[in-house]
């Protein structure tokens, strides 16, 4: 009889066939996988292609520059205040309540300078405005009104 103790080996994990095989789960992943594009955020945005407005002869043209001053029909309003800017749209329309009111702003002119235009509008008691654009060629167009 033998009374020896065994040794006991020490079971060994080769690891390579292993990796072997989580290599090719892996490229049978890539190869299979359709890669897709997220479409929740997809927006269209608005383009300025219309065509350059008519001259009206019930119309003013308003125009804002960057620094936030303001231009009623070439003449320029002293001051940068809202009621001065109605006091000169009233007295540019001549009283006029149907007269369209163009507001034409810089690129760089700030959002609070076109809501004085429109502010200053309706205290004059215009209430037809539309907001000029630059057209794809160059030219100015009309890109919309509010009635």
């Amino acid at each position: 009889m033998n009374f020896r103790p065994r040794r006991s080996e020490e079971p060994e994990i080769n690891l390579i066939p292993f990796i072997d095989v989580l290599l090719v789960i892996l490229i049978f992943l890539m190869l299979t996988t359709t890669y897709s594009r997220f479409t929740e955020l997809k927006i269209n945005l608005p383009t300025a292609n219309a065509n350059v407005a008519k001259q009206r002869p019930k119309e003013l043209v308003v125009v804002v520059t960057a620094d936030g001053r303001y231009m009623v029909n070439r003449q320029l309003v002293q001051g940068r205040s809202v009621e001065l800017l109605a006091a000169g749209l009233q007295q540019a329309s001549g009283g006029q309540k149907d007269t369209i009111v163009i507001v034409t702003a810089d690129a760089s002119a700030t959002h609070q300078s076109v809501i004085n235009v429109m502010d200053a509008a309706r205290r004059a008691g215009l209430t037809q405005l539309t907001f000029a654009a630059q057209g794809q060629a160059g030219g100015e167009a009309a890109a919309g009104t509010a009635p």
